[in-house]
């Protein structure tokens, strides 16, 4: 019988939870995998799965790390946490923007409407 652990939990517990998930799923982004086949690899269901990205409490630590083992093998705990990986790094220099080139303050005027 699976038992509700979140009322039991605090809510920063409840955020940390939720930061992991988010970390994974950006981890599994930066390294191009699809949440099927990274379950399917780490031998669990793509619903828990989609519960783990969700930063789900009632995941097992093993499932959590069955999942990051899928994702990036040899990687520890500790690098997701903070968010080491090269990886990463990629993924969050292709999501900033960029200008193409340098506009002055004359251009930038003219582009004010």
């Amino acid at each position: 019988m699976k038992r509700n652990e979140t009322p039991l939990l605090t809510p920063a517990r409840l955020q940390e939870a939720r930061d992991l998930g988010e970390k994974l799923a950006r981890l599994r982004t930066a390294r191009q995998w699809r949440q099927a086949d990274a379950a399917a690899r780490a031998g669990i269901a793509r619903s828990t799965a989609i519960l783990i990205e969700k930063g789900d409490s009632g995941r097992t630590l093993a499932q959590i790390l069955r999942y990051l083992e899928a994702i990036a093998p040899g990687l520890p705990l500790l690098s997701l946490l903070q968010e080491t990986d090269p990886s990463l790094a990629a993924l969050a220099a292709r999501e900033r923007t960029q200008r193409v080139r340098a506009l002055s303050q004359a251009e930038l005027d003219k582009l004010d409407f």
